[in-house]
Order: C-alpha cells, then structure tokens, then sequence
C-alpha cells in the first residue's frame, strides 16, 4: 500500500450491508484544529447503517444529501500519527477514541484504517481499557450523559422548540427500555450513579447482566408489560418510536420521557392530560465530555459490553449482526 491510499469500508450505493465494501481509499490529511489518528477499532452505532440505507427511515425533508462513495462510521479507538500545526492538547503516539463530526451525517469516516479526527471530539483514552472497549464507547456513552446528566451544548434542538433538560435523578426511579443494547446498558450505569432506583427493560436473558451491572429490578418484556408499572419519575426509552407512548401511564404527575429515537412518535396531547414532560435530544461530539466519560471508564464506575468483534474486512457481517437485533452492549470493527 502507497503512502497515498489506505483500507477503508466505502459504499457506492445504498442498499443493505452488501453494498459496504472494503477496498483502498485516499489517505486523510488533517487540517487546521484535526489530528490523524491510526484506527485501530471503530465502533458500529445505527446512524452508520441509516447512513448505508440513504437515511429512508427519515422523513424525506430530513435526509442529508450524501456524497458517494462514503466511509461510514463515527466511533474511534486509535493512536495519534500526526498532528495540525495549531492542535495543543494532542501529540504524535497519544492514544485517543472519539465520536467524529456528529451529527455530520456521512463526513466522520471511522471505518477505515486512518481518520481526520477534530481535536474537540477525541479524548485521551483510559489506560485501563483496550481500543475495542473504547470504540464501542463513545456514541453509547455521550447519548446517555447528554440525556441524563448534561446536554453539554446549546444548539438547536432538531427534535423540538425547547432544549433538553435532564430531570434530577438523586432518588429517583427510571425505568430504561432497551437496557441491554448499547445506549441502555450504560444509561443504566449513569442513573445508578446519580442516585436513582433503576428498572431496566430487556429479553429474560439479559436479566443476571442487568443485575451485575447496578439495575435494582428487571422487566422481561416477553413475559410481562413494562407499561404497566406504575409511579415511575423518568422512562429512558432507547427503542422510541411510536410504540414509545405506552409509557406515558407509567410516570408520576411530573414525571419525563425521554425518546432516543422520537420520531414517529404521537403522544403529546396525553402526556399534557398526565402532566408529564416528553423530551428528545441530539446527541452531539464532545471531547471534554468524554474526557469525564473516560475517567468513570478507568475506575470502573461505567463498563462496556461488548457484543461482538468483525475485523474491518467483515463490516457487511457486522451489520448484519446488528439487524438481528437483541444486542448486549455494542458491536465493533478491529482494525489490523
């Protein structure tokens, strides 16, 4: 391979996860205020296969236009190979992770053997954790800080007029749905540690993880509804989605929903009747979020699941995979 080209997983056409291809790409070259960071893991999240299906699950005013070919992918575990003249926080042989340009929609490339990264988005990462336990990290992570604990930012909110505000959770109860996936498992985490009493929602087999990992109660949604406890101050829902509005009886007058994914979703006439908030919020890089996200990593206080390990050559089966769907925490590229 020349100094010119890289290996990179691009797609030419939209479609399902036999349209990613890996094959040679232009090496990236960082600008002003970015790093190159040699990849050695990329997490895989869902805007990675919104983006591999041309974003048809969006509205159609909504969906980005996308140059092709595109490298998808935002969650990055790597080492520093070279550095822009004005970046300072950052050096050659550093090892950093990060969640690129989101939400760019189509520009962040982490699945590939080099990055361009934005200084802003990386952080130094854990000692204590290997790269594929720091690319899986990132996008989970950030989402459930920005929803619970600190949207860290003051941009327009896509979703809704308002901005998110996180509820307090100090004595709380949460009930999370889809506790097990990636953005749950650690939202589980997140509320335990600040204060509340976690109910988390997922198949029967994930319950003994969902103990382990600090929830206080687990729902078996096979067996039993969820929707149909009671008093709960906060539902964290990573599913979202129009079936989202069942959990609107849960919640105690002043109680929140939170939507992860809120589109489709119809019920805000009733949560006025019940007196709750309904609330969404778009997840955004952040560097120095995730530099508090890496400190919880290295003392243990959040851990990262690994569902599933693909050498970057195997992205098209690690999409699949992700189609399956019934994740525990996340899946992640290796990048030899």
């Amino acid at each position: 391979m020349s100094t010119q080209t890289m290996k990179a997983v691009r797609l030419h056409a939209f479609g399902g996860p036999d349209v990613l291809r890996y094959e040679d790409a232009p090496m990236p070259a960082p600008g002003p205020g970015e790093v190159l960071v040699r990849v050695h893991a990329a997490g895989v999240n869902p805007p990675d296969w919104y983006l591999r299906d041309g974003y048809r699950t969006l509205p159609p005013d909504w969906r980005p236009a996308v140059s092709l070919p595109a490298i998808p992918g935002s969650d990055v575990s790597g080492v520093v190979a070279a550095v822009a003249a004005d970046v300072r926080d950052f050096a050659v042989g550093d090892a950093v992770f990060g969640m690129l340009r989101f939400p760019s929609f189509g520009d962040s490339a982490a699945y590939a053997e080099y990055v361009a990264a934005p200084a802003t988005d990386l952080a130094h990462k854990p000692a204590g954790i290997d790269h594929v336990t720091a690319a899986a990290a990132p996008m989970a992570a950030l989402t459930a800080w920005q929803f619970l604990v600190d949207p860290g930012h003051a941009q327009p909110n896509p979703f809704q007029a308002h901005p998110h505000r996180p509820l307090p959770l100090a004595g709380r109860t949460v009930l999370v749905n889809g506790a097990a996936g990636g953005v749950g498992h650690l939202a589980v985490q997140l509320a335990k540690r600040e204060g509340a009493r976690v109910i988390a929602v997922a198949s029967g087999g994930h319950g003994a993880f969902l103990r382990a990992i600090g929830a206080d109660a687990h729902i078996d949604y096979t067996q039993d509804d969820p929707a149909a406890v009671r008093g709960v101050d906060l539902v964290l829902d990573t599913v979202g989605g129009p079936a989202a509005s069942r959990f609107l009886p849960t919640l105690a007058p002043g109680g929140a929903l939170y939507l992860v994914y809120p589109l489709g979703f119809a019920g805000h006439e009733q949560a006025r009747e019940l007196g709750v908030t309904v609330s969404a919020a778009q997840v955004r890089s952040n560097g120095a979020q995730l530099a508090q996200i890496a400190r919880l990593l290295e003392d243990g206080t959040l851990r990262v699941a690994i569902d599933s390990t693909f050498a970057l050559a195997d992205a098209a089966s690690a999409h699949a995979r992700a189609a399956r769907g019934h994740l525990r925490g996340k899946i992640v590229l290796a990048v030899s």
